[in-house]
């Protein structure tokens, strides 16, 4: 039976780096995906011009549909300063967003991230989806992102992997989808490279003996 689901992240490109390959398998099999991006992505390297940010929601559109998805929906939390809003008008951003998809799958940041952002956008998830009394079945997943999950150190969490998803045929559109924001690519050996991706998706694949794979940690499962 096909699903809903979500992905919510803090900046585009990260919906691609953590779970690009994974969103487009879920549309291949008829499930409708929808992501969120909530911060700018931009602003943190001085005000951005809105010609700047609009370049960088097409990319975001582009990649998203070379992956599958239904659409992208942006928020316009600060770059790198989502820290200096309440978190309640985060929360209630997602609630919003979550009413209106009605996901069973929700993709999100891992809660150790060196970014601040991710931190606060996995915290906002897990709480617009607390388990109170009615609350619908569900899974969220928290997903790594080159150039943040792994740069993170203690005493934030680190990064454990739990579940695995195979993307063997799917590998290449991440890959085509993340070319789109050439302005977030960088020269290998930086992990924010094309190669660093295909090189942690081959390691993520010999983890769970398959040629590539997407590896996740499962924050919570809600079953029927």
């Amino acid at each position: 039976m096909a699903r809903s689901v979500a992905a919510i992240f803090a900046h585009p490109d990260d919906e691609v780096l953590a779970c690009g390959a994974s969103l487009a398998k879920h549309a291949d099999a008829g499930d409708a995906v929808h992501v969120l991006i909530l911060a700018t992505g931009l602003t943190s390297r001085g005000d951005a011009e809105p010609e700047a940010v609009e370049t960088l929601r097409l990319q975001a559109r582009e990649a998203a549909g070379i992956l599958g998805a239904s659409g992208v929906v942006f928020g316009d939390f600060p770059d790198n300063q989502m820290d200096t809003v309440p978190l309640l008008s985060v929360v209630q951003h997602v609630e919003r967003f979550l009413a209106e998809v009605r996901p069973t799958l929700v993709y999100t940041h891992h809660g150790g991230d060196l970014n601040v952002d991710h931190r606060i956008v996995q915290q906002a998830v897990v709480t617009a989806f607390r388990p109170v009394p009615g609350t619908p079945a569900h899974e969220i997943w928290g997903c790594e992102v080159n150039s943040s999950t792994e740069w993170s150190t203690a005493p934030l969490a680190p990064f454990e992997p739990t579940v695995f998803e195979p993307v063997d045929g799917t590998l290449d559109r991440k890959l085509d989808a993340l070319a789109c924001y050439s302005g977030e690519l960088r020269d290998w050996p930086h992990p924010r490279s094309l190669e660093g991706v295909r090189a942690l998706a081959r390691w993520r694949g010999a983890q769970c003996g398959r040629d590539s794979a997407e590896a996740f940690t499962l924050v919570r499962r809600v079953a029927e």
